[in-house]
């Protein structure tokens, strides 16, 4: 699966490359985001846009910490994949931005007394809000929040002799790295 993402945004980027110099042509660009790397997984996004709207493609592998899972698992790792739309509110890519999309988590949980684990999976819809800071023409910074709102999958998960439910709501928080090319 990662394969086909990369194949995908190489063949963007690559058409990126080709486009002429006008004023709101389509541009490109990469990001990392900070936080799942500092829990020991990934998280890579390539985008694509036009104007103050971008779409971006994702992949992450986040591993919970136990503090924000619940209570009698321990474990708690997502693969999330995610296609999502941002808005920004000026031109130039700058400042807030707001964005959305649909997001898939396969995940795995274990219960903590047993060591029993199980996996599952689980269809999200993704709200988030950010700040990009530009450095110079091509990186950013962005610190951003959201809140993704478990619409579909797997519910009651038995593991072990407990039973887990992905919460209703899922927060998130951070800082990416991009990217423009």
């Amino acid at each position: 699966m990662k394969i086909i993402w990369v194949l995908l945004f190489c063949a963007i980027a690559s058409q990126l490359s080709a486009q002429d110099s006008a004023k709101h042509r389509w541009q490109g660009g990469a990001e990392l985001d900070v936080l799942p790397y500092a829990l020991g997984g990934y998280f890579a996004a390539g985008w694509v846009g036009k104007n103050q709207t971008r779409i971006r493609l994702l992949t992450a592998d986040v591993r919970k910490p136990d503090i924000t899972t619940t209570k009698g698992f321990t474990k708690h790792r997502i693969h999330a994949y995610a296609l999502v739309a941002d808005y920004f509110f000026k031109p130039d890519w700058t400042g807030f931005w707001i964005g959305g999309g649909a997001v898939l988590w396969n995940s795995s949980i274990q219960e903590k007394n047993s060591g029993v684990a199980a996996s599952f999976s689980n269809y999200l819809l993704n709200g988030s809000a950010g700040y990009h800071y530009r450095f110079g023409k091509r990186y950013y910074l962005s610190p951003w929040a959201g809140l993704s709102l478990r619409i579909a999958g797997d519910k009651n998960i038995l593991v072990g002799s407990s039973r887990y439910t992905l919460p209703l709501l899922n927060p998130e928080a951070s800082l990416k790295l991009g990217i423009v090319f």
